[in-house]
């Protein structure tokens, strides 16, 4: 990376990167009053913002917009693709703030707003994989006012704790005015970070132990019908299998996609190189362009409706049919 030259301490801020040595340091969330020179990873998290937006709003519109979408299931999926959403139009306006109208007071807002979304993202990530298990574990009173209450605690719960999250950096907690305390994500502060990384592994070992649980019970399911319908064993096992691969699939893309980030963030200081950080944040970042494929499009009511929209053929009459998470 090429050095952008010596900072006035009377000139403000700088960009996404902080060239103090020849080896370049940490992603700098702040703004520089002087023109930039267009980064290309800053390109490359702006165009995945907007395929990210674009993405979660279609979800968002789908579900909040039709009345058949009101189980808790739904709701859910709804909170993480606007969280998603949210995550995507933060990348396209820091973007736009660093390059085209640099303000630290703005520029806080929308770190705050990135923090917040991608927070809530992982949360409501929690919030659907407990659900998912609840309707297996207690399938008997899944449907009932109860999980309908539980639902709506959850999602002010993970919107609770992801605004504050969020608010911290706004409210004073970052490294503008002491630069040794930043982390590789400025002007996040290194405990920060932290904290928001060690709240990352914890959310992920709860749900790697619910989604052991669910496999657990999706075998004892799947031994039982074939049991009492006489299924053949090969039967079993390919049902089985199918249901454990989902499982599979969806852990591993969440983890693949934020453990690099969050382990970095871990280890990474404020003169941790700036390419690193590029590199562990853009995949955190695909998570959440993911997440509508994995949980939302897979959907078949969400399919027909998308499919009754494309066609032209909406109609308040499409059949309907309400299904627990675990088909989901």
């Amino acid at each position: 990376m090429m050095e952008k030259g010596p900072r006035n301490s009377s000139e403000g801020q700088q960009g996404w990167f902080s060239a103090r040595n020849g080896s370049g340091s940490s992603l700098d969330l702040e703004s520089m009053v002087q023109p930039l020179a267009l980064n290309p990873w800053d390109v490359v998290l702006c165009i995945s913002g907007t395929i990210i937006s674009c993405e979660n709003a279609i979800v968002v519109v789908v579900i909040f917009y039709t009345p058949a979408f009101r189980a808790p299931m739904f709701l859910l999926i709804g909170s993480l693709a606007t969280a998603d959403l949210l995550a995507g139009v933060g990348l396209i306006l820091h973007f736009a703030f660093v390059y085209f109208i640099p303000s630290e007071a703005v520029n806080l807002l929308t770190v705050g707003l990135l923090v917040t979304s991608f927070t809530a993202s992982i949360s409501s990530l929690l919030t659907i994989t407990i659900d998912r298990y609840l309707s297996l574990y207690n399938a008997l009173t899944y449907y009932s006012e109860r999980t309908v209450t539980r639902t709506y605690i959850m999602l002010i719960l993970t919107w609770g704790a992801s605004i504050c999250y969020g608010l911290l950096p706004v409210m004073g907690w970052n490294c503008l005015k002491e630069p040794s305390a930043c982390s590789i994500v400025k002007p996040l502060t290194k405990n920060h970070l932290i904290i928001l990384s060690a709240s990352f592994l914890t959310v992920f070992a709860v749900m790697l132990q619910l989604y052991v649980q669910i496999c657990r019970i999706v075998c004892r399911h799947a031994h039982q019908i074939a049991v009492q319908r006489h299924f053949l064993a090969s039967s079993h096992y390919v049902t089985t299998r199918k249901g454990i691969a989902t499982l599979a699939v969806m852990l591993g893309t969440f983890a693949s996609c934020w453990l690099p980030f969050a382990m970095y963030g871990l280890l990474g200081d404020c003169s941790s190189p700036a390419l690193y950080t590029y590199a562990t944040l853009l995949p955190a970042t695909y998570n959440s362009m993911l997440n509508p494929i994995i949980y939302a499009f897979r959907n078949q009511e969400i399919q027909k409706m998308l499919w009754a929209v494309c066609c032209g053929c909406f109609s308040s009459m499409l059949p309907f049919r309400s299904r627990s998470p675990s088909d989901v």
